[in-house]
């Protein structure tokens, strides 16, 4: 089995892996980082998204194989405390039914916020289109977005 060296939440983890394992699978059944969800399989939900070089990216397709060299960050390493803006601003709008979707959602705000920190409705609606919430918490997840970029600014404008 090959071996792959990954990056992920800062740490390097150097895993046996089959060259063809997702990065999903090496992320909750090797390092046992559960909060990057199974869903879909086919990268259409956006329940396994995690932030590889800062952009959302579908786990479920990735070989883990293919993420050497590359920065990978799962919704546990986020924030250590869960004070992100985007973590305090979900929990201030109390976006979470099934809570299911949501490490997937938070990652792709983030990673959104970070690239352009005053969306508006248009640009949250683009960026949000690829992540599914069977609860339909949408306007909620608007919501916090824009409470989250409040929070960042507020903070000095780092999301």
């Amino acid at each position: 089995m090959p071996q792959v060296t990954l990056k992920i939440n800062g740490t390097e983890h150097t895993l046996d892996v089959a060259p063809n394992m997702p990065l999903l699978w090496a992320l909750r059944d090797k390092l046992n980082l559960t909060g990057t969800k199974y869903s879909c399989g086919i990268g259409v939900c956006g329940a396994c998204t995690v932030l590889v070089d800062g952009a959302p990216t579908r786990s479920c397709l990735m070989p883990a194989t293919t993420m050497a060299d590359r920065e990978i960050t799962t919704i546990e390493g986020l924030s250590a405390d869960g004070n992100h803006p985007v973590q305090k601003a979900w929990n201030d709008e109390d976006v979470p039914q099934c809570g299911y979707c949501q490490g997937g959602q938070i990652l792709a705000a983030a990673a959104l916020l970070e690239q352009n920190p005053k969306p508006d409705d248009a640009d949250i609606d683009r960026a949000m289109s690829g992540n599914l919430c069977r609860c339909g918490t949408y306007i909620r997840i608007r919501k916090a977005i824009k409470r989250a970029a409040q929070y960042a600014a507020e903070e000095g404008g780092d999301v």
